[in-house]
């Protein structure tokens, strides 16, 4: 239970810091948050609120890695180096990816709920 409860706080912690120095991370718990509720009445379904929600969790999850691995590489490499512009390109698209797939989630979803599909 103890490393539980140790691990518990240190994803807090991350949250926090992620909170603090990054805006996309701020703007996806943000997102997060508003979409709990507005997901209730969009969602066709359970099921579909569960894959709506939680596609917005992998995303948080996806942005948190880009974003230690973007720390890591400034902290390795502070100067300007192609190959470490590169890996966080690398990061950047796949954000990038779970933002389309968050996207299409929520609008299918819309667009089952409105009629259209």
């Amino acid at each position: 239970m103890k490393r539980i409860y140790i691990a518990t706080l240190n994803s807090f912690h991350g949250f926090a810091s992620a909170i603090k120095s990054e805006a996309a991370a701020r703007e996806e718990i943000i997102t997060l948050l508003l979409a709990l509720p507005v997901g209730l009445w969009v969602a066709p379904s359970a099921a579909w609120y569960v894959a709506m929600i939680g596609v917005l969790l992998v995303l948080i999850a996806v942005e948190l890695l880009n974003t230690a691995i973007e720390k890591l590489a400034d902290h390795v490499a502070p100067e300007r180096n192609p190959k470490i512009g590169a890996l966080k390109d690398y990061g950047s698209a796949a954000v990038f990816c779970g933002l389309s797939l968050a996207a299409l989630v929520w609008l299918t979803a819309l667009a089952i709920r409105v009629g259209l599909i």
